[in-house]
């Protein structure tokens, strides 16, 4: 699929069908987010796939977003090894594993994979449970999997603001 086609034409999934993804398509999926770019390429994310039915059942714990998904990537970043920006006030964690996830979902789309970004959790409850180490920080989870029938994008999905309301040039 081409880039632009991805972009365009990929939609938040609410609704799946019961179909795993194939080994083959989820490592392709994981090796764009492991080729994301992070600052100073410290790499601190950190990839949970989860598939087992004791898995997805914390996720189900948490959040009622799962919408059946086969798959849910847990997208966390370790927080102690962050690039600190200039003035101490912010850091690279939120960012860099925003840009991973970002590039978790592109890829999903060009490898035919419906997907939603969920940020609708409790991410230290959700931690807890998956008994993830004191350093880690979730971000967010992405579900991965195929739209059931019927399935596609919400009304507004197609509505976007002109670049003229979000782009100035200086």
């Amino acid at each position: 699929m081409e880039f632009t086609d991805a972009v365009r034409e990929r939609f938040s999934c609410k609704k799946y069908g019961g179909e795993q993804v194939s080994p083959e398509k989820l490592t392709q999926i994981l090796e764009a987010g492991r080729l994301a770019p992070t600052a100073k390429n410290l790499q601190e994310q950190h990839i949970y796939v989860l598939q087992s039915a004791e898995a997805l059942a914390k996720i189900d714990a948490v959040t009622p977003c799962r919408y059946g998904a086969p798959t849910v990537l847990v997208v966390a970043f370790d927080k102690y090894s962050v690039f600190t920006y200039p003035g101490g006030k912010r850091d690279s964690g939120i960012e860099d594993a925003a840009i991973v996830a970002t590039h978790l979902t592109l890829a999903a789309a060009d490898a035919g994979v419906n997907s939603c970004w969920i940020n609708n959790f409790d991410p230290d409850r959700l931690a807890g449970l998956m008994q993830l180490p004191e350093q880690e920080e979730i971000l967010m989870l992405l579900d991965l999997g195929y739209a059931a029938e019927g399935a596609g994008p919400l009304p507004n999905h197609g509505k976007r603001k002109p670049l003229s309301e979000t782009v100035t040039y200086l």
